[in-house]
């Protein structure tokens, strides 16, 4: 079933300005699917088979010369060097949305796309599915803990399977294949564990001697090893927010995964009645609010400008939005009810942050099934937190 991704109006626009569509993402994010069918007239072919990938390899112009009106190439990242071939190609004839290409593994691709192609492709980014791509499928369950221990994977909702089993295959592939292929990792048993115990941290500030510690590994093996969970598109740094005021913040990152499924299956989580009870229950929704937020904007062509707010008292904002002038304060509470004390603390950042040049508004995100308005705060139900626009002007 091939449902409107949220990113396509801004990939049908980026193919009628640039040569070249650079579409990158997780594995199985549906990035093959998603430009299949925005660019049907279009050959395509895959580099995922060896004997392709060897003509690609060995006879990069031949195997070019095969779509002189340009194709979808998936999985680029097998051979790096044909984005230098292309980039002749493109200078040549610049028509805009020739050439799609696609892949993961970001740091392979993107190495070798900012080299060859810079100024010449548009560079997205497909995540995981939102809530309201989830609810495309017509299977979206309106039970909170059912929907975080299912995560955004199409292919769970594509063909109906089981969460925990078909995230166990796909933590399986990365580890033993994907892993080698974006660095030179030798103890895959060792990183496997480092992954869970990066899961079992999400949401919280990032501790590198902490983590390198319990993982037995160095800080900067602990560093690399985050980086590559970066680049495979898995866990996300929120970096802390800067503000020109008279309070010491931290500088901690927040770490996050984009997909609560993945973290639920890492942490060893298997039925809602587990995850309902779980201690990890809060940290959990919380990144799960975070991603949702991320992937709005990034499927909108926006890469930055979140944050996380902490100060040395404890005052914090689990996101900090930034517009060119103005902030939305975001705080994520898993519970079915709004307390006083949540709202009171949104409400005392929002005052430190404000000024006549800057409006700050705040929303509590909770795990209730109402939405409504408490005071200065926006109150949102998890269930509409895909209907709200988090770009802001």
């Amino acid at each position: 079933m091939v449902i409107k991704r949220d990113i396509e109006p801004v990939v049908r626009a980026a193919a009628a300005s640039f040569p070249v569509v650079t579409v990158t993402g997780p594995r199985q994010s549906g990035k093959s699917t998603l430009c299949r069918h925005l660019f049907s007239d279009r050959p395509y072919v895959s580099l995922e088979p060896p004997d392709t990938r060897s003509f690609a390899s060995e006879d990069t112009r031949g195997f070019l010369a095969g779509y002189p009106d340009g194709a979808v190439i998936d999985e680029v990242q097998r051979v790096p060097e044909l984005a230098s071939y292309l980039q002749s190609l493109v200078d040549d004839d610049p028509t805009p949305g020739r050439w799609i290409i696609t892949g993961s593994q970001n740091l392979t691709l993107l190495d070798s796309v900012n080299q060859s192609l810079a100024g010449r492709t548009a560079i997205l980014n497909l995540l995981p599915l939102t809530r309201n791509e989830i609810v495309r499928f017509g299977s979206a369950t309106d039970n909170l803990e059912a929907a975080l221990l299912a995560g955004g994977y199409p292919r769970i909702y594509d063909q109906g399977l089981d969460p925990s089993t078909w995230l166990a295959s796909y933590v399986a592939t990365y580890v033993e294949r994907d892993v080698r292929t974006v660095s030179n990792i030798g103890d895959l048993v060792a990183f496997q564990r480092f992954v869970e115990l990066c899961a079992g941290r999400t949401g919280q500030l990032l501790n590198y001697s902490g983590i390198a510690a319990d993982a037995g590994v160095s800080q900067p093996t602990a560093k690399a090893w985050l980086s590559v969970l970066e680049t495979s598109f898995l866990a996300f740094r929120l970096p802390s927010h800067h503000a020109n005021i008279r309070k010491r913040l931290t500088k901690m990152s927040k770490l996050h995964f984009y997909d609560s499924g993945l973290v639920c299956w890492l942490l060893a989580i298997r039925t809602p009645e587990q995850l309902r009870i779980h201690p990890l229950r809060g940290a959990i929704f919380e990144s799960w609010m975070t991603s949702e937020i991320a992937k709005h904007r990034a499927n909108r062509g926006e890469a930055a400008g979140l944050s996380h707010y902490r100060d040395s008292g404890g005052l914090e904002a689990d996101v900090v939005v930034e517009g060119a002038g103005s902030l939305a304060l975001v705080e994520a509470k898993s519970g079915r009810t709004v307390t006083r004390d949540a709202l009171g603390s949104l409400g005392r950042v929002r005052q430190l942050l404000e000024s006549d040049q800057r409006s700050v508004a705040t929303s509590l995100v909770y795990g209730g099934d109402d939405s409504m308005r408490r005071s200065e705060t926006e109150v949102v139900s998890w269930l509409d937190l895909a209907d709200r626009s988090w770009v802001l002007e």
